[in-house]
């Protein structure tokens, strides 16, 4: 199973990226972040995509996620769920031939912090609850929260940011002891390189002076087939870059 996950911040803004990153990755699950758009906003040619089951979740101008299946991988269409905590269309869930996948965007924090912190304590409640049922699970997305300091740039580092702050990081840390792994470091545990989200100034992303806030947490189970888990920086234009996984499940 092939799973891309990618901020997009603005789907209307990046539509023919998003195309051309599907149409060349080919992957059997997309899950988009920050679409800022309501389903009847999303271009045409992105709604309903070729050999693909889709679901955008979204409003105008704000926050979204959206979460499409091959056809190939689910014969029917999948149903696509919202937890109770889901507010101002941030996560979608679909139950998939062998795990959960869930499309996740955090809140940043900078406005509502408390806010950020309630919707981590019920996504660590919903990760508990699928893995008591003895379901995997795998959460995709952008969680704004660089987990440990080895994931933000040293000239990036600050220990009173929103996205560093310890309270976050112990959530987080919270979060991934309910069975979960961190795919990307756990591939890659000495990569101090690996980042995901560079600020849209000075060049910041040609630097590579950025944060790492995109993730995939599996199950142990999900993990133990992880083939591959890549950041693939230099595509498009977002403040994000895409990740893409595979997985043998």
């Amino acid at each position: 199973m092939k799973i891309g996950t990618w901020n997009v911040n603005g789907i209307r803004a990046r539509h023919s990226q998003v195309q051309e990153w599907i149409a060349r990755e080919r992957p059997d699950v997309v899950c988009l972040q920050e679409i800022k758009a309501s389903s009847d906003q999303v271009p045409a040619a992105l709604c309903e995509m070729e050999g693909y089951w889709c679901y955008w979740h979204g409003a105008k101008g704000y926050s979204g996620v959206a979460l499409h299946v091959s056809i190939a991988l689910a014969v029917t269409r999948p149903t696509f769920t919202h937890p109770a905590f889901d507010y101002e269309h941030r996560i979608v869930i679909a139950e998939l031939p062998g795990v959960t996948v869930a499309s996740v965007y955090v809140p940043n924090g900078g406005k509502d912090f408390p806010a950020k912190m309630g919707f981590l304590a019920a996504l660590e409640q919903f990760v508990t609850g699928v893995q008591a049922d003895g379901r995997p699970v795998l959460i995709c997305g952008d969680l704004n929260i660089a987990r440990t300091p080895m994931d933000v740039h040293p000239k990036e580092r600050k220990p009173r940011a929103i996205g560093q702050l310890p309270e976050e990081r112990e959530q987080l840390e919270r979060i991934i002891s309910r069975g979960l792994v961190d795919v990307g470091r756990a591939r890659e545990p000495d990569n101090d390189q690996m980042f995901t989200w560079w600020a849209p100034w000075r060049n910041m992303r040609e630097r590579n002076i950025g944060w790492r806030l995109d993730y995939f947490l599996g199950s142990e189970s999900v993990y133990a087939g992880v083939q591959s888990c890549v950041v693939q920086k230099d595509v498009g234009t977002s403040d994000h870059a895409p990740v893409m996984a595979v997985f043998d499940l």
